[in-house]
């Protein structure tokens, strides 16, 4: 007789903040919809589910008796919910009022949907590190469930995982169950005999060193709901041709050896294997993501060669890098990220009242993680989601401003801090109507510009990175592997995301991989010579000879009597004459006034003692607006409109308009000596689960003028920036 054995299923159902409506729908329809169906055709199936706050918010307005036919299911035993916080960031992110306030208004929010107290919580992304278990037993949890990654980085076994460990911190304990790789690569993958064989043989396994003695055994899979329909391919599979149909009849016909629970009630009725404190560690692939793109290339590789070869017993003790190195991977994660830190001091120094609460609920979706790392999922790459973090922080920073009043008074305020925490000084120039992020590390750089009234970053871009996965699309081209969607592809074969079939959304995107060698921000200095192109510069490969782009500049704030603050920046550099390297002296100033959506800039270039300087002088400005790859979002230079998105040129420039009729937004420059422009879109190629695909990350714009400066000769230009709302956004 086989011995007994307990199966826990977890299923995450997650939507980010500010993700399309057809995408909630089309996953409601393929893949939330059907398991519900599917489980009340089963009623001895018993599973945990979670609903993330974003999720749950769609679900009460666009399908109103969900909630109520899952409650039955909740109400007769056979499901658990599962808490979490609330817009799902990752917590060990966050300050510990955000990590306790997220928790407290899912768990409110289950209570109101459910009736019941959730016990266990759905760690975003499994991001763990040691400093949680205190939290989360401060906000009434009494459990998570973790990755098998988290056990083996410290020696375990899978056989050592079949139940849950107690750690603690600061005395308060925690129960931890760590997620099967086995069970998460073959539901749904596998045939449904190779699963119940599996668990058979995890039955079975002796008990080499009596863990289990007087325990019983749990196999448990924690994993995204979204697998079981919206994944390339699983809806056919899934419930079309009826996988998760068969694997529950088999789990009932099984039932006098394999029984279903959820992992709280395991948790409550039955005894832990022990203590464990576990690493800092999230998912497998995770640990491979979030390092530099060789490593991210050399590491899985390494492990396939090994696995291959039967080294099992190396790759057990191979690891990556840890979740926070996205922040230094892609500066503008770590923009993001400090904004929210920044946003949550100001948010949480408000009065408690009604308008604190609308704040905090703006700070917490604005930390949604979606947008703070990128794996084989968009991430950061998906403008929209970016867009909405920060549309989500800027609508709070408002309300702490005061700004959510119906006559807000004007205000300018200049702060001097190191807001990205690099060691390195910041200014943040803040009105009522505007807020500016200067980063002055990086050539003096706009790194943020949140226009206040449509709570909008208008320079919110990507800079054109290497990934590691690039390489993986260059080799598949050259041998001329890639499968595109024109393609005929084999039918009835389901491939889960960790697929080694290198997919395209379109032929030849290899011939698009261009990687800038600076951030791409705005109020960027460039001293060009005859043979820049515009062609050369958009693929981020031309001489440049100055040596202001990324170096550091000095700052000094003036307050003036009108009112306004002028921050002025300079930099004592030097630009290559041929051979000789001229000292050269760039001065910007901004200034911002209160009540104002305009935006002043003027610059002088100063030639040094050393002899002529003959270059052209640019100005970099980048622009981050949802829809300037269609014709949602456009440039107006005279009687003419263009596309945001092509490659093109303006002679004799005076001034131009940026529109946005998604957001109702249209900015107006005014230059006060005619330029040249360029402008090309920032496309990044990126990895999704559907392949590789092209993305639009904003666009580029350079004004630039021929200079012909002798000895201690200066030049100078003005640039005026007008904002406005044509509705709200």
């Amino acid at each position: 007789m086989t011995p007994k054995i307990y199966l826990s299923l977890a299923l995450h159902n997650h939507q980010p903040v500010g993700n399309f409506g057809w995408v909630f729908r089309e996953a409601f329809d393929k893949a939330y919809l059907p398991l519900v169906e599917c489980l009340e055709r089963h009623p001895a199936i018993r599973l945990a589910l979670h609903y993330t706050g974003p999720l749950r918010d769609w679900l009460l307005e666009n399908q109103p008796d969900f909630f109520p036919r899952l409650r039955k299911l909740v109400e007769r035993g056979q499901i658990e919910i599962m808490g979490g916080a609330y817009y799902e960031p990752v917590l060990a992110s966050l300050r510990d009022m955000d990590k306790l306030g997220q928790i407290r208004k899912q768990t409110e929010a289950i209570y109101e949907d459910f009736g019941v107290q959730p016990t266990g919580l759905w760690l975003a992304e499994r991001v763990w590190e040691p400093h949680l278990p205190s939290t989360l037993a401060e906000a009434g949890i009494q459990y998570t469930i973790v990755d098998d990654t988290h056990f083996k980085a410290i020696g375990y076994r899978d056989e050592d995982l079949l139940g849950y460990y107690v750690t603690e911190e600061r005395g308060r304990p925690l129960k931890v169950f760590g997620t099967s790789m086995p069970l998460r690569y073959s539901i749904p993958w596998r045939s449904v005999e190779e699963v119940i064989d599996w668990l058979c043989r995890q039955s079975e396994a002796e008990d080499t060193d009596g863990r289990y003695a007087g325990r019983v055994k749990v196999a448990v899979m924690g994993d995204d709901g979204e697998k079981f329909g919206l994944w390339p391919t699983t809806y056919e599979h899934v419930w079309e041709k009826g996988w998760m149909d068969r694997f529950f009849t088999a789990l009932e016909e099984n039932s006098d050896w394999l029984e279903t629970i959820p992992p709280g009630d395991f948790a409550r009725d039955f005894m832990s294997l022990g203590r464990i404190y576990l690493p800092t560690s999230s998912y497998d692939e995770m640990g491979e993501w979030a390092m530099p793109p060789d490593a991210a290339w050399e590491l899985p590789h390494l492990k396939h060669q090994l696995q291959a070869e039967g080294r099992t017993d190396v790759v057990k003790y191979m690891r990556g890098g840890l979740w926070r190195q996205f922040m230094v991977k892609y500066a503008e994660v770590n923009q993001l990220h400090k904004k929210a830190l920044w946003v949550s001091h100001k948010v949480h120094a408000m009065y408690e009242d009604e308008r604190k609460v609308q704040a905090l609920n703006h700070l917490w979706a604005g930390q949604c993680n979606c947008a703070y790392w990128h794996g084989v999922f968009g991430g950061i790459y998906l403008f929209h989601i970016r867009e909405a973090d920060y549309r989500h922080l800027i609508l709070a920073e408002n309300i702490a401003d005061g700004l959510d009043k119906e006559q807000p008074e004007g205000f300018v305020r200049s702060e001097v801090l190191d807001f990205d925490c690099d060691a390195g000084e910041d200014v943040i120039l803040t009105s009522d109507r505007q807020s500016l992020i200067f980063d002055l590390d990086q050539g003096g750089s706009l790194v943020e510009w949140d226009y206040r009234p449509a709570a909008y970053n208008l320079v919110n871009v990507l800079t054109r990175r290497r990934e590691g996965y690039h390489r993986d699309l260059v080799e598949a081209a050259k041998a001329g592997l890639v499968v595109t969607p024109e393609m005929e592809t084999r039918e009835g074969t389901p491939e889960s995301i960790h697929s080694k079939t290198v997919r395209a959304r379109e032929p030849n995107l290899h011939h698009k991989l261009i990687y800038d060698w600076h951030r791409r921000a705005t109020f960027l200095d460039h001293f060009l010579g005859d043979e820049a192109t515009l062609d050369s510069f958009y693929r981020s490969n031309y001489p440049e000879l100055g040596d202001f782009v990324n170096q550091p500049y000095g700052q000094a704030i003036t307050s003036n009597p009108d009112g306004s603050l002028t921050l002025r920046l300079s930099r004592e550099g030097h630009v290559w004459q041929g051979a000789v390297l001229l000292p050269v002296t760039v001065e910007k100033t901004v200034t911002l006034k209160p009540d104002s959506d305009q935006l002043e800039v003027s610059y002088i270039v100063t030639n040094g003692e050393s002899g002529r300087l003959d270059a052209r002088f640019g100005i970099e400005s980048n622009w981050g607006l949802a829809g300037g790859d269609d014709d949602h979002t456009y440039l107006s230079v005279g009687f003419g409109r263009y596309s945001l998105g092509e490659i093109s040129s303006n002679s004799e420039i005076e001034d131009f308009t940026i529109t946005s009729e998604l957001w109702g937004l249209d900015i107006h420059v005014d230059v006060d000596r005619p330029a040249t422009l360029w402008r090309f879109p920032l496309e990044a190629i990126s990895a999704s689960e559907a392949g590789f695909e092209r993305n639009y990350q904003g666009t580029v714009f350079l004004l630039w003028w021929p200079l012909q400066l002798t000895a201690r000769q200066s030049w100078s230009v003005r640039l005026s920036f007008a904002l406005n709302q044509l509705r709200q956004g």
